[in-house]
């Protein structure tokens, strides 16, 4: 028996790769796009550690070449996904009740995996299946998804250390069980990195998942799934069930042994879940952990004594870096009115830099967007405003093609009524709104930000007056999870800014920091008395 008491340590976060002209993995990523795009794969469910396949299958095309099929893969039916969940339960007991340190191995071993031999696969199949360029792809397939993994397993070291103080005669211990059921994952498009902490973080402390990955985003997932295989992950651990999320959910949420939904995805999905699981309490052992991460219309907020150059920068990673469909991505933009000549020129001076096209070419900033339904969607937001000249002006970009990949120019809109459709309503594509503002108006803009959307994901402040960022840090204080001071609103990264927002953008349980990992949690608290007592009475007791 291993009895060792063990702590993993704090682990750095991986090196991001340039693939720059000439490097290494440059030419390493082209060969497997080249690889990848030459053939097409069969996607099987994976329930109990078996390959199931449905005949009832969809494809898994490139967004930038849409006619190109990547993929078929199998959808799950309602049969399949009991299948699922007795698989995961028939797993609960061994998994929960192996050594953390066993269970922290097997991820660490997948971290090691995806740093090593299979980096540029995992890549290839974000930038081919996602339309990412290689460095969007590195810094979320490779980078985040080692950096979850690596850094999850220090984090439960210091959960599972945290014990009870101890009194004479009293042994206290904290035990820190599995939930008892299984945990619903359900992932996007936009980050493969997302989809791989959505089930891992559970199982990391000794859950079992039903992985339902987004249909957009099947083909990195996929391979993430059968990475977690060769790194040692038992059968039915994690069953990975691609399929309708209206079919899948409906099983789930009547089941009894549901525990806990861990989502990335529209908030409205994630309301939906809440009712569902409010209509069917009577049904669950415990009450289930919803832990979602949701909506965004995140802001980028800019003083009179700003830089306009290190604004027009921040605007312009920050709105148009993966086709602004980050949960994080800059939607709207406050600027005043003395800078916005500047921020404007320098902003369309980079946008008439930027390229669009295929993830091939590397010299494209700007991919396509995901799917036609996105990309419709997106366009009406854009053609609102061509019909609303009196309230929005378009000042670059606004047009877009899908007749071979989903391409939308990187378009920004400047609007006169703070209200606009395009200010308060998140788009998830490459628009950005701005409004210009009054500099005399600087704390009442800063109140119209805080109150003009329903969600708090992430936003920025731009400044470089000290008690004019203290203004926005306290007028802002909830108007965002993550809140950055003279940076762009994207890029969170592991152990540095922990992720999550609250008001209608979900639960805030901050993936990337040890309170994600908690809410996996069920403690049951032990006290052992040594010598317990013999008599019932206390000295109050006694006669005076």
């Amino acid at each position: 028996m291993n009895n060792a008491v063990y702590t993993f340590p704090m682990p750095q976060n991986e090196p991001v790769k340039s693939y720059a002209v000439g490097s290494k993995e440059r030419e390493e990523i082209r060969l497997l796009i080249a690889e990848l795009s030459a053939k097409q794969i069969d996607i099987p469910l994976i329930i109990g550690g078996k390959e199931i396949r449905t005949g009832n299958t969809g494809n898994v095309v490139m967004p930038h070449n849409h006619k190109h099929v990547l993929a078929t893969y199998h959808k799950a039916g309602a049969a399949e996904v009991q299948l699922a969940i007795d698989a995961a339960m028939t797993a609960h007991k061994t998994w929960s009740e192996m050594p953390w340190i066993e269970r922290a191995s097997i991820v660490l071993k997948a971290a090691e995996l995806i740093a090593t031999k299979y980096r540029a696969l995992l890549n290839a199949a974000t930038m081919l299946g996602q339309s990412k360029n290689p460095f969007q792809a590195e810094i979320d397939a490779a980078c985040e998804t080692i950096d979850f993994l690596r850094f999850n397993v220090h984090y439960a070291s210091k959960i599972y250390s945290d014990q009870p103080a101890n009194s004479p005669g009293v042994i206290n211990r904290m035990e820190y069980r599995a939930l008892e059921g299984f945990v619903f994952a359900i992932s996007p498009f936009n980050f493969t990195a997302i989809a791989s902490n959505l089930s891992m973080s559970p199982v990391l402390m000794g859950n079992v998942t039903l992985w339902k990955p987004a249909t957009t985003a099947i083909l990195s997932n996929y391979y993430l799934m059968k990475i977690y295989e060769e790194a040692g992950l038992p059968a039915g651990v994690i069953n990975f069930i691609p399929g309708a999320g209206s079919v899948i959910g409906n099983v789930v949420f009547a089941s009894q042994h549901f525990a806990g939904v861990h989502f990335t995805g529209s908030t409205s999905t994630f309301n939906h879940f809440w009712k569902s699981v409010g209509a069917n309490m009577n049904t669950y052992k415990s009450y289930p952990r919803m832990v979602g991460e949701t909506g965004g219309k995140d802001f980028v907020f800019v003083h009179k004594s700003s830089d306009y150059k290190e604004v027009a920068t921040a605007l312009t990673r920050g709105a148009f870096e993966y086709q602004g469909q980050k949960c994080s991505a800059a939607s709207r933009a406050y600027v005043p009115k003395s800078l916005w000549a500047d921020v404007k020129t320098q902003l369309i001076e980079n946008l008439n830099s930027v390229k669009v096209g295929d993830v091939s070419d590397f010299t494209n900033f700007v991919n396509a967007v995901i799917d036609e339904s996105s990309f419709d969607n997106i366009m009406s937001y854009i053609e609102t405003a061509k019909k609303t000249p009196e309230k929005a002006q378009i000042i670059f970009g606004g047009t877009g093609d899908k007749s071979v990949g989903y391409f939308i120019q990187p378009t920004v809109i400047e609007v006169n009524d703070p209200h606009f459709v395009t200010m308060e309503e998140e788009i998830f594509g490459p628009v950005l709104t701005v409004f210009v503002y009054e500099d005399e108006k600087y704390e009442e803009t800063l109140k119209l930000c805080d109150s003009t959307s329903p969600y708090a994901l992430t936003g920025s402040i731009f400044s470089r007056d000290r008690s004019a960022t203290l203004k926005a840090v306290e007028l802002l204080r909830y108007a965002a999870g993550n809140f950055y001071i003279n940076d762009k609103p994207t890029g969170a990264v592991v152990n540095q800014q922990p992720f999550g927002g609250a008001r209608g953008s979900g639960t805030n349980d901050k993936a990337g920091s040890y309170l994600n990992l908690v809410r996996w949690t069920n403690a049951r608290t032990i006290k052992e008395t040594l010598v317990p007592p013999t008599e019932y009475g206390y000295p109050f007791l006694e006669k005076d």
